[in-house]
């Protein structure tokens, strides 16, 4: 449970470094690119924590998958980006991957 709730933070810090490199604006504004460099720090420092316990491949394809789908919600929530049907498949195949993964997955770290 420990493991999850660090990897859950590695995702959460995650998604919010990639939300504020959008709001840095090529990192010309100072605090979302501070937000940026802490976030990611965090995320890595926490993603390494857990990699403990998760076997890499198995965190890793997790980790970028569920960043990749809260990412994609942030941007149509704050930027209102548009959701079509290549980009709704390919958050459906991401989905599915890691469904598959947290179902079928006997893999363990070493």
């Amino acid at each position: 449970m420990k493991t999850a709730l660090i990897f859950f933070f590695a995702v959460v810090s995650e998604v919010t470094a990639t939300t504020a490199l959008k709001f840095s604006e090529g990192f010309t504004k100072l605090i979302p690119s501070l937000i940026v460099v802490v976030g990611y720090g965090i995320s890595f420092y926490l993603l390494s924590l857990s990699l403990k316990v998760i076997p890499i491949g198995t965190a890793y394809a997790l980790w970028s998958g569920i960043g990749i789908v809260l990412t994609v919600i942030v941007g149509i929530v704050l930027w209102r980006e548009t959701m079509d049907w290549a980009r709704g498949i390919g958050i459906f195949l991401i989905m599915l991957g890691i469904l598959v993964i947290n179902m079928f997955s006997k893999s363990v770290a070493h």
